[in-house]
Order: C-alpha cells, then sequence, then structure tokens
C-alpha cells in the first residue's frame, strides 16, 4: 500500500517564552531555533518514521534552505520526485512561539504552499493513484478538493485533518471518508463545543451527517473520541511530562496512517498514534520530535 500526503512546507522560527507575551510587550526568550515544519511535510514524515510507504506532493521556493529540506524528506524515506521548487518565492514560514507549559502560538505565510495550485497538482496526478491520501488546510482549498476527487475516483481512502480550523464546504466534507479534527477544529467545523463526551458525540454525528464515516476528534490529555458510523466510544491517551505540543497532532495524524498501511485495526492503529503523538511532545520543535516506529512500539509494550 502507499501512502500520499498533499500539503505544505514550512521553515519553522521557533523561540521559548516563559509566557506569551501581551500585546505590546516585549519578552526575552531562549533556545531559538531554526526547523523543518510545515503540517503536510510533518505529517509525511511522521508517516514515514512510523513505517510507512510515503509519497509527498508539495512545493518549495528557491531560498537557500529549501534543498536541504528536500534532502531530508528524501533521508526519512520520503518519495520526493513530486515536491516542485517554485521561483521567485521562498518556502513557507512558520513563527512558533513555545511557553513554560509546552504549548504554543504560530503564524504563518504560505509562500510556496500557496502556489500548490490543482494545475500544480496536476502535474502528479499518478501520485493520487494511492490507498491513502492524508490532506490537510496549509495550501488552497480547490487543491485539497482537487486532490481528494482523483483519488477518491481511483479508490483511495480520503483522510483529512481540518487544521488549521477553518470552516469548509460540503464540495470537500462529502470527499472524505475519515476526519481527524481536534476540540476546536470539531467545532469550528460543526458549531457544538467538545467540552464533554456528549459534545463529542454530537460533533462526530454531525460530521457523519456529512457523509464521513469514521470521525476522530483529539482531546488532548483526555485522549481521542473515535466514532465509527456513529458509534462513539473514548479511547485514553498516554500520560507524559510534554515539553512542546508542536506537531503533536501531525505526528498523530501520519502515525495513524502508517498503522493502517499495515493493516493494523482501527482502534489499535488509534493507540499506535496516541503513542506516537505523546513520544512527540516530550521533546522540543516539529520533525526534530517525530518518533520512529521502534520507538512507538517500544512504549506501547511498556504500558
Amino acid at each position: 500500500m502507499t501512502l500520499t500526503v498533499v500539503g505544505s512546507i514550512n521553515i519553522d522560527h521557533v523561540i521559548r517564552l516563559p509566557q506569551f507575551p501581551r500585546p505590546g510587550e516585549t519578552l526575552t526568550g531562549s533556545d531559538y531555533r531554526i526547523v523543518p515544519g510545515g503540517k503536510g511535510a510533518n505529517q509525511a514524515v511522521a508517516a514515514a518514521r512510523a513505517g510507512a510507504a510515503t509519497r509527498f506532493i508539495a512545493c518549495v521556493g528557491d531560498d537557500a534552505l529549501a534543498q536541504s529540506l528536500v534532502d531530508g524528506f528524501a533521508a526519512d524515506g520520503i518519495d520526493t520526485g513530486a515536491i516542485d521548487r517554485i521561483t521567485g518565492i521562498n518556502t513557507g514560514v512558520a513563527l512558533i512561539q513555545v511557553n513554560g507549559e509546552g504549548e504554543n502560538t504560530i503564524s504563518l505565510a504560505a509562500g510556496a504552499n500557496g502556489r500548490l495550485t490543482p494545475e500544480q497538482l496536476n502535474r502528479h496526478s499518478e501520485g493520487l493513484n494511492c490507498e491513502q491520501l492524508l490532506l490537510q488546510l496549509e495550501i488552497p482549498l480547490d487543491t485539497n478538493i482537487a486532490a481528494a476527487s482523483q483519488a477518491k475516483a481511483q479508490g483511495a481512502r480520503v483522510v483529512l485533518n481540518p487544521a488549521p480550523a477553518q470552516a469548509l464546504p460540503d464540495a470537500l466534507l462529502s470527499l472524505v471518508d475519515m476526519i481527524t479534527p481536534n476540540e476546536t477544529e470539531a467545532e469550528r467545523l460543526t458549531g457544538v463545543a467538545v467540552n464533554d463526551d456528549a459534545g463529542a458525540a454530537a460533533a462526530a454525528q454531525a460530521l457523519h451527517d456529512k457523509g464521513i464515516a469514521t470521525v476522530i476528534i483529539t482531546l488532548g490529555a483526555r485522549g481521542v473520541w473515535l466514532s465509527e458510523q456513529g458509534e462513539g466510544r473514548v479511547i485514553p491517551g498516554f500520560k507524559v511530562k510534554a515539553v512542546d505540543t508542536t506537531a503533536a497532532g501531525d505526528t498523530f495524524n501520519g502515525a495513524l496512517l502508517a498503522a493502517l498501511q499495515q493493516q493494523q485495526p482501527l482502534e489499535q492503529a488509534v493507540r499506535f498514534a496516541q503513542a506516537a503523538a505523546a513520544l512527540s511532545v516530550t521533546k522540543p520543535g516539529a520533525q526534530t520530535s517525530v518518533p520512529y516506529q521502534a520507538e512507538i512500539v517500544a512504549l506501547l509494550e511498556s504500558r
């Protein structure tokens, strides 16, 4: 089986602060780093490190760091043949602040990610002949719809991580087989607050009503609400000391699809993904925190 990820690549500028600054306030931070990121890239790396055969369709700019990013994906075993370099523009950028509790705020500049248009996607249409397609929302919405439509027509399972949170048209949601929002994203999509199990069940049902068979709402430390065709339940997560939550959701998504590619049953695949995400928050950064398959298996076996 093959997994195709269509999505974003960013250069992350990360700084640690004791707390987030208020408007007009200047705080002195520490541990400033430039690291590879972007939701599409993070998820592709997470899937590959968790054992998935992974292809990545994306764009970088013509800045100095672009080639090193692509080389890094290749080193993780990702098929990089569909990553295009766009002249006259920079690779996407994310400015990330991490506070003392490991929480983060993120500001984005799309850069080359905005050039991943449906026309650009069509250059790599053979890459949409896959068993699983993983999408996020840091590229143009029309490109996600085009990718989902083409992959679905060829029998792929279409998985959408609807992040960053935004309202989405039925033209996209009707093509989705599995959706993986967090609580904020689920509320944005459905209008239902996910404060407890009843809220999670109601939000999941609203997404089922859009035609989505499997809804997985990540609940942070509480675990995951897994709902299949309207039947939902909580799967508890792993308790760890969080250092930096950046890319935890991306790690979950990539590892989930890796486990499904390996024919794990859905609930077992969710547990595998939860273990991967738990490991990721114990380290700083985005792709720098993504664990490998052996580490994930070791955590599962230890619990």
